[in-house]
């Protein structure tokens, strides 16, 4: 988030208190098999380490500063500090098979939606949490993102605003599925949002709420 040290409790705390109508999050496995709440796949660029987060444990993670003292935390954190829709983005299988463990103890199917540039971690969850919502992330795509969504089953796609097209768009309406926009932190970019008649977007900066719907 572009006001709060990146994916921190401060941070969704921060994006609840703003109104959005859902917090997004990237959870990764550290070294132990814990789920932890970070963008990257090392904690370089936002904390005071180095490294990988898959080669540090949980208790190595929790000792470094994610900023004005903020430590990384744990996706189950994150649950109890906010009450707001989450939708959770995964990079494996193996996250998946994590994140399945928490949404079937904590019965999330209704709170948390999973998202994945991977179609295999989006069929693996699928599997595992009856009901799950879905979503599959594009960052270079044509049409067959459209495709490959509805093969996992996936009710929404998340897409890079600056390589949609109308005719993606016209495809996924097809399809009946929902459509996200990233990053819209700009007017223009809100702008194109309506346009496309997109059904949400994903943002940095909540105060951008106030003009449509968005995660953050």
């Amino acid at each position: 988030m572009g006001v709060e040290p990146e994916n921190t409790l401060r941070s969704f705390v921060a994006a609840q208190q703003a109104g959005l109508d859902a917090i997004e999050l990237d959870l990764h496995l550290s070294k132990d098999g814990a789920l932890v709440v970070m963008h990257d796949t090392d904690v370089d660029r936002t904390t005071d380490g180095s490294g990988p987060i898959a080669e540090k444990t949980l208790a190595e993670l929790r000792a470094l500063d994610a900023g004005q003292g903020e430590r990384i935390p744990v996706f189950e954190e994150v649950l109890d500090a906010v009450r707001a829709p989450l939708q959770a983005e995964i990079k494996d299988v193996q996250a998946a098979r994590a994140l399945a463990e928490v949404m079937i103890r904590r019965d999330l199917v209704g709170r948390v939606e999973v998202s994945s540039f991977h179609d295999e971690a989006i069929a693996e969850i699928a599997r595992l949490v009856p009901g799950v919502r879905t979503a599959l992330i594009g960052s270079r795509f044509g049409t067959d993102i459209v495709d490959r969504a509805v093969t996992v089953g996936a009710g929404t796609v998340c897409l890079n605003l600056r390589r949609l097209t109308l005719e993606v768009v016209e495809k996924a309406r097809e399809a009946d599925l929902r459509i996200i926009g990233w990053v819209v932190n700009t007017q223009d970019h809100l702008r194109l949002v309506r346009a496309l008649e997109l059904d949400g977007a994903t943002t940095d900066f909540p105060e951008i709420k106030r003009t449509g719907r968005f995660t953050a």
